[in-house]
């Protein structure tokens, strides 16, 4: 199993995506400043997860995800997530 992830940092209201096999180890290195474009813009928050059967998939669903139709579908993800976090709070 491979999983496609968005992160946001709330700081300087950027989106990342990215891949990996474990997403909690993926989000941990990228908040310890592991990767050196993330590391600029710390913390980050993880709002959407999606789990794919393999890498092949995970790969096309990641650059999906970084065009321009896919970046419109996760801004719409984030704003529906900040919303359910408002409520919770």
């Amino acid at each position: 199993m491979f999983f496609v992830y968005a992160l946001w940092s709330k700081k300087y209201d950027k989106i990342y995506v990215g891949m990996a096999k474990s997403p909690d180890d993926r989000l941990k290195a990228h908040n310890d400043g592991k990767s050196s474009y993330t590391k600029k813009f710390m913390p980050w928050q993880r709002f959407y997860l999606e789990e794919v059967t393999n890498k092949v998939k995970a790969i096309k669903k990641e650059k999906y995800y970084k065009s321009g139709w896919g970046r419109r579908k996760l801004k719409q993800k984030l704003e529906k997530w900040q919303s359910g976090r408002m409520r919770q709070s």
